[in-house]
């Protein structure tokens, strides 16, 4: 049984009553991490899929492999050998500014999962992680739902409404079982450096540590829907075991908190003095207050996966901050098929 969002609920097993376990792509970035953690917690067994390991990898079995790069084979073989009841995509990118990586993380790389999946004689439910920032901006005041217009105004928008459409055509056509849960704003340990709060508890690290810290950022004029990376990895678990195969189901917080409040509550998680330096803008630019707002309706993900946010933001911001301590090095993968070449391994 997997324990999800408080709940007991059932999972796919063999006839014999083999217990099978979660593959999680991407399991080494920022969400990821928190998605294979959940598992383990569960008492589930998870793989961890990735280019490389990292810190968040030297907890459990780790399988390397370059999603892109390798194609599709090698991944239904591995799907083939461990028999998941679920594959979690978790992987993609968001800050880098380049429109050919963001196609392969965000579009390529799902395409090959779904020809990887469809071409397995196994077939796991996929859990595919998506991002609010599909949508239109949305206007001040207002909850996003899941019925809002697709229309994103950022290349990460719409790279990844590209992946999420390959999904649900997918899905539509019968090829995978597949669910999608487009994510707010996500915080806790492993935020990317290069994301505003990453930036932020990068300054703070390097502050002295009994002087001032000088917090440099843009201008802090906007509201997200901030959601901790552990509510979001208990989402994923509830929507990897409940039956909820071709929906798209929105999750955040519910709230709008101001960019500013996440920021101050960073400073204070670290316990150090500092100041917030606005960067000015350049002349001519102006704010735009569609692209300034964002609360997420979460009544669906209530109704289908029993699940709803319980980490507060000062929960999230400790976690942020504790996540950037300095840490070991990552040690070796340590599945089987690390060590060598061929196809996937094989259950007993």
């Amino acid at each position: 049984m997997l324990r999800a969002a408080g709940n007991i609920v059932s999972k796919a097993a063999d006839p014999d009553g083999t217990r099978r376990g979660v593959i999680v792509l991407g399991a080494t970035g920022s969400v990821g991490r928190h998605i294979s953690a959940a598992v383990r917690a569960a008492g589930e067994e998870v793989l961890m899929v990735a280019r490389r390991a990292g810190t968040a990898a030297g907890a459990g079995r780790f399988f390397p492999m370059d999603l892109i790069g390798e194609g599709p084979d090698g991944l239904a073989r591995l799907i083939d050998a461990e028999r998941p009841y679920a594959v979690v995509n978790a992987a993609g990118a968001a800050w880098v500014s380049s429109p050919d990586v963001m196609q392969q993380a965000n579009h390529d790389l799902v395409d090959n999962v779904l020809a990887a999946m469809t071409a397995a004689s196994w077939r796991p439910r996929l859990v595919h992680l998506g991002s609010v920032l599909e949508y239109a901006p949305q206007p001040p005041d207002t909850s996003l739902d899941e019925q809002a217009p697709t229309r994103p105004t950022s290349l990460y928008g719409r790279t990844k409404l590209r992946g999420t459409e390959a999904v649900l055509t997918a899905s539509a056509a019968g090829q995978v079982e597949a669910v999608v849960l487009r994510v707010s704003n996500v915080i806790g340990a492993g935020n990317s450096p290069g994301s505003l709060l990453g930036q932020v508890a990068a300054q703070l690290r390097a502050a002295e540590a009994d002087g001032e810290a000088v917090v440099r950022v843009s201008p802090l004029r906007a509201s997200r829907d901030f959601v901790d990376a552990r509510d979001t990895a208990d989402a994923v678990l509830a929507a990897a075991a409940l039956p909820v195969g071709e929906e798209v189901i929105n999750i955040g917080r519910g709230e709008a908190v101001p960019v500013r409040t996440m920021v101050e509550r960073l400073i204070v998680a670290s316990g150090k003095r500092a100041r917030i330096v606005e960067k000015a803008e350049p002349v001519g630019v102006r704010a735009h207050t569609d692209l300034n707002w964002m609360r997420v309706e979460t009544s669906r993900a209530r109704r289908l996966l029993h699940w709803t946010a319980r980490r507060s933001i000062d929960s999230s911001a400790r976690d942020l901050w504790e996540g950037t301590a300095p840490g070991p090095a990552p040690r070796p993968p340590d599945h089987p098929a690390a060590h060598r070449a061929g196809p996937a391994p094989t259950r007993e």
